[in-house]
């Protein structure tokens, strides 16, 4: 008697204990508001996208989830069919891909985040989540924990020893000993010379700069008060320098003068104190979100990537994975054979 199979997809197999997790930062998210695991997940998906979602909806939170990482661990197929399906998984609304800038300064660098949710979700929900300063904190990786402080160690016990009974002291003498002097008190050493500002280095760097505009000790003491209001303004060192060097003539008779009036005529307007993307209860600037094609991985906002794929992407998934031909190369084509067919010609 033959068993009936009600599903002809494949079981989901099961996750390696030892999987390899992506570093601090990388790796799968799962996104919130997910349903309750059951056996019908998946079930209007084609048997490969559902065994591959079954898979990687059991990985756990920060799992590598890079095509390679797991055509290793899904011998069944291969790194195409792994990348094909994603694409599918991505149009069904189970899977977006981010990239998210970390670190402040000169340290910037991007942490690449599969953002993943059980329940299929819209366009319009993936757009929402990912616009909100939540993912954003989400898909920022976690700071490092503090390596634990060891405990001091108790003190040790030390056994009284045994010793021989001193002798009595001799008697104070009745008549008090002198005390010696005092030591007189040393001198208070010299407050140590305050550090110039930072509007005053940024002067006194203008020469180094362009050698038109070098500033003497006093023209810099004399001109910091007005560099030191561009700086409460908001600006940094670079354009307050920018805007002093660009654009001089060919010879500066008097430097002082000229830079006084550059810092007077060219104030900059008050900026903020908080930016739009500053998080008002942190104080801190919100890790920027860029979604990213599925398949081919170009970076855009939310909004133009629907689907999770961009736009020749996308041609190419609802087409059967040919893409549609430019017709800029339609016409370079029928030129160059028109070419080859009259040099052909028999003269």
């Amino acid at each position: 008697m033959a068993t009936p199979h009600f599903s002809s997809a494949l079981p989901v197999p099961a996750v390696p204990a030892a999987y390899p997790m992506a570093k601090p930062g990388y790796g799968k998210r799962s996104a919130p508001g997910q349903q309750p695991r059951t056996r019908d997940d998946f079930a209007l998906l084609p048997t490969r996208e559902r065994y591959i979602a079954g898979f990687v909806d059991h990985l756990p939170e920060g799992a590598e989830m890079s095509i390679k990482q797991l055509a290793k661990q899904l011998p069944l197929y291969g790194q195409q069919a792994i990348s094909t399906a994603l694409n599918a998984l991505s149009v069904a609304g189970h899977l977006r891909r981010v990239r998210c800038s970390v670190g402040a300064g000169d340290e910037t660098r991007w942490a690449y985040r599969t953002f993943w949710s059980r329940t299929a979700r819209d366009n319009e929900w993936w757009n929402t989540y990912l616009a909100t300063e939540t993912a954003a904190r989400t898909a920022a990786p976690a700071e490092p924990p503090a390596a634990p402080v060891p405990p001091a160690p108790a003190p040790v016990a030390v056994p009284q020893q045994r010793t021989a009974p001193e002798a009595a002291p001799d008697p104070a003498p009745a008549t008090a000993p002198i005390a010696p002097p005092a030591p007189a008190a040393p001198a208070a050493p010299a407050p140590p010379p305050s550090a110039p500002s930072l509007a005053y280095l940024a002067l006194a760097e203008l020469g180094r700069k362009d050698i038109r505009l070098a500033l003497s000790a006093d023209d810099c003491a004399a001109l910091e008060a007005l560099a030191t209001e561009w700086l409460d303004r908001g600006v940094s060192i670079d354009y307050l320098t920018s805007a002093l060097t660009a654009g001089l003539p060919a010879q500066v008779d008097c430097p002082p003068r000229f830079v006084r009036r550059r810092l007077t005529d060219k104030v900059p307007p008050q900026l903020p104190t908080t930016t739009p993307n500053t998080s008002p209860s942190t104080g801190t600037p919100a890790p920027r979100l860029l979604m990213e094609c599925t398949d081919c991985g170009r970076p855009g906002r939310p909004e133009a990537l629907p689907d999770g794929l961009c736009r020749p992407c996308r041609a190419a998934h609802s087409s059967g994975g040919q893409p549609p031909a430019d017709p800029t190369e339609i016409a370079a084509v029928k030129a160059h054979m028109a070419n080859l067919r009259d040099l052909l010609k028999p003269v």
